[in-house]
């Protein structure tokens, strides 16, 4: 594989400009440009794959950098460390928006329930 700054976005699945951000932020490399073109193989499209898979995981561009850099062979230990650690965000976040959705389900229950007076829904939002 050998393509353009846009090939390789088009196979990631990003647009030009993020894999350009990424290389700003020191997530991707930025080959040489012999010739004036600058070409990227399939450890580029690899990498960029990774970034985004990390993305969806929830990891933060810095985490995904720390991740990138640590050996794949030896870093175990850090690793799960930085896995446990998104997990107890993601708890944290579960948390939040299931209080949200059960606060929301006793506004509508109550709005369901009301004839008359001001709706339940708009009078908590107009705190």
């Amino acid at each position: 594989m050998s393509v353009t700054i846009a090939g390789l976005a088009r196979a990631g699945g990003v647009g030009v400009e993020t894999v350009r951000y990424y290389q700003r932020r020191g997530l991707m490399p930025t080959p040489d440009g012999g010739g004036g073109v600058r070409r990227y193989g399939n450890p580029e499209a690899r990498r960029l794959r990774f970034i985004r898979s990390a993305q969806a995981a929830g990891f933060t561009l810095e985490q995904i950098g720390e991740l990138l850099a640590l050996d794949a062979g030896q870093d175990h230990a850090r690793a799960r460390a930085l896995a446990q650690a998104r997990i107890a965000e993601l708890d944290v976040r579960i948390a939040e928006l299931e209080a949200a959705r059960d606060a929301l389900r006793r506004l509508a229950k109550q709005c369901g329930a009301a004839r008359d007076g001001p709706c339940p829904i708009l009078a908590a939002f107009d705190n």
